[in-house]
């Protein structure tokens, strides 16, 4: 069959990679994709902003089946106009995919319906939002209601802090998004990350991961789309999974077809491992990433054939996922000044290299100039491997990392320090 792939990620990278591995796959467009979507796919100048145009492209080409990367578009309800003329799509409608669109969306439901979470209150103005402070402690969480690019989380350790944070926010600093606040109670604990795939009845696990926010070494710096990430995470253990699917995330697909708005697609849950059990500290409506980069890197099951069982509500009819019993683990190589303004423009060299370390490079933000493969965002690679442990696929990575020749990029050292400690006798 003919698939489009919306997006120009890592995370579009992993999933073109691994699509183009299916019998069942015909023709794989990518749009706008990247040089490193374009080794797997046909790039095509389609702007999934267009819905017409998106439209009217799959119907020239035989599309049967689109797959939606990024969350914008989902927000946007391209999957409700692609499903309405009778396409196939791997991706929430609007509504649901307010479960990422709007954190308030998500907290109220959770509140609702007994889903664990934090408390927390709503704010759409300043005073509003200034008043609400005064019945939280400190740190507090401070959380732009809208879409930020994974940027739009601040933990305030102080009242200056949060202050700052929420002058920030209602000045436009995360645009739209920080129109209105979420204001939440700081929960400790480890953060993981668990995967769903769900066709709005049928829900079924598809891994755990965990990320590292941090721009820097040791989780310190500002929060960022993500600097590296490794599944399994051991930290989730069976029993933690089935709690998770029992507590959070079949209640959350529950309430979402109940009230006909049904769920279809990835639903990725974020949780923090408290001493009471997990707890929900928010939704994706999409893969993450660079999460999707170590999932796809041990699915064994053909992922076509589960999207396209996704989209047409027969995942019930298929077997649970599978994966390697391997670890993998992905390193983020970012530009310099990222996440604030990333150095962009800077030549990028020895990926063979890398590659024939045994590693797999996904390309985020690169171009072509001249000839020449360069930076054309934040984070510009996604270096993966995968190894018998956490430690082994580490290792794989780093040595990767080394190899490629990228003056203007750096990374953290450290991903995956969690899991390694645990590892350690």
């Amino acid at each position: 069959m003919n698939v489009l792939l919306i997006g120009s990620g890592a995370r579009e990278h992993a999933l073109a990679w691994k699509l183009a591995q299916s019998p069942m796959l015909g023709r794989l467009f990518a749009a706008p994709g990247n040089p490193g979507i374009a080794q797997h796919a046909e790039l095509v100048d389609v702007n999934p902003a267009d819905h017409r145009g998106t439209v009217d492209f799959c119907l020239k080409h035989s599309v049967e089946l689109i797959v939606i990367g990024p969350e914008a578009p989902l927000v946007d309800g391209l999957a409700d106009n692609l499903r309405t003329m009778g396409f196939c799509v791997f991706g929430p409608n609007r509504i649901p995919a307010q479960l990422e669109g709007s954190k308030g969306f998500t907290k109220d439901l959770c509140r609702r319906h007994g889903i664990p979470t934090a408390r927390y209150v709503r704010a759409g103005d300043l005073l509003a939002a200034e008043a609400a402070l005064e019945d939280f402690g400190l740190p507090v969480v401070i959380k732009a209601d809208g879409l930020a690019a994974g940027k739009g989380v601040i933990i305030a350790e102080t009242a200056e802090e949060a202050q700052a944070a929420l002058d920030t926010m209602f000045d436009g600093g995360f645009g739209a998004a920080g129109a209105s606040v979420v204001i939440e109670q700081f929960l400790t604990g480890e953060e993981a990350s668990f995967f769903a795939i769900t066709d709005g009845a049928a829900v079924v696990p598809f891994g755990s991961a965990q990320d590292h926010k941090r721009v820097g070494d040791g989780d310190t710096g500002p929060n960022t789309g993500g600097m590296g990430a490794y599944s399994p995470a051991s930290i989730l253990t069976p029993e933690l999974e089935e709690r998770v699917m029992a507590e959070i995330v079949r209640p959350t697909v529950r309430a979402l077809a109940e009230a006909g708005t049904p769920y279809s697609g990835v639903l990725y849950a974020g949780l923090m491992l408290t001493p009471d059990g997990p707890s929900l500290i928010e939704y994706n409506a999409r893969f993450g990433d660079p999460e999707c980069q170590v999932l796809m890197m041990r699915l064994e099951s053909d992922l076509l054939e589960l999207m396209y069982a996704t989209a047409r509500g027969e995942l019930a009819e298929l077997a649970t996922p599978r994966f390697s019993n391997d670890a993998a683990l992905t390193v983020v190589v970012a530009a310099k000044g990222y996440p604030a303004t990333p150095q962009k423009g800077g030549g990028i060299d020895g990926l063979d290299e890398a590659a024939a370390l045994g590693a797999t490079i996904f390309h985020a933000g690169t171009a072509r100039s001249k000839g020449t493969l360069v930076a054309s965002g934040g984070r510009v690679l996604s270096v993966a491997a995968r190894g018998g442990t956490v430690l082994d696929a580490r290792r794989t990575a780093y040595a990767a990392v080394d190899a490629i020749d990228f003056p203007d990029g750096f990374c953290r050292r450290d991903i995956g320090w969690r899991e390694v400690e645990r590892l350690a006798p």
